[in-house]
């Protein structure tokens, strides 16, 4: 499945995006298997952090200067938040660009693939806990549309994935849509 991954990213002709005024972001979508089947990595933002406190994300964070692609951003930043080293990743390529509201980032997502399990090191400043989502239940609960719903006290339009204790939403959920949705021939 992996390569059949790699070979859709690949071909895959995608949205990059390019709008002056929006700070720059990638965020890593760490792939693994188990048991025989596939799952992603979600972090559990810290209380503490600037933006999204709480929220279900994926590991990943601004671009900085000393940067040499989004890429790097994106491996960095999850060295950073969970110890995942750079060297344990590969990645399969990049699924399109997204706005977000609120923190006005332009985020560039990586799929790449990470060893099972992994000792990961959390950064408790950055993140609270780790939750890993198997690919099977993320497909058999794909939302067909976004729907309304009162989060944090306020009405939003997402796309939301319900995982036990934990919602997905606002750009995670998109890029998850979007990773499921491209996914969907294979599966």
């Amino acid at each position: 499945m992996e390569e059949h991954i790699r070979q859709l990213l690949q071909t895959y002709t995608r949205h990059e995006l390019s709008v002056p005024g929006r700070r720059l972001a990638a965020v890593l979508l760490p792939l693994y298997q188990h048991n025989g089947d596939y799952g992603l990595i979600f972090t559990r933002r810290a209380d503490t952090v600037l933006y999204h406190r709480g929220q279900i994300a994926f590991p990943g964070g601004g671009h900085e200067a000393h940067d040499v692609s989004l890429q790097h951003t994106a491996l960095r930043e999850s060295a950073e938040e969970i110890g995942l080293q750079p060297a344990h990743v590969r990645v399969l390529g990049q699924l399109d660009d997204l706005l977000t509201t609120g923190s006005n980032y332009l985020v560039r997502p990586f799929v790449g693939v990470i060893p099972y399990p992994y000792p990961f090191v959390l950064d408790p400043r950055e993140t609270a806990s780790i939750i890993e989502v198997p690919l099977t239940w993320l497909r058999q609960h794909n939302p067909a549309a976004p729907e309304q719903r009162y989060h944090d006290g306020r009405l939003v339009q997402s796309f939301f994935f319900d995982y036990h204790e934990h919602v997905i939403w606002g750009a995670t959920a998109k890029i998850v849509k979007q990773f499921l949705d491209l996914l969907v021939p294979e599966l």
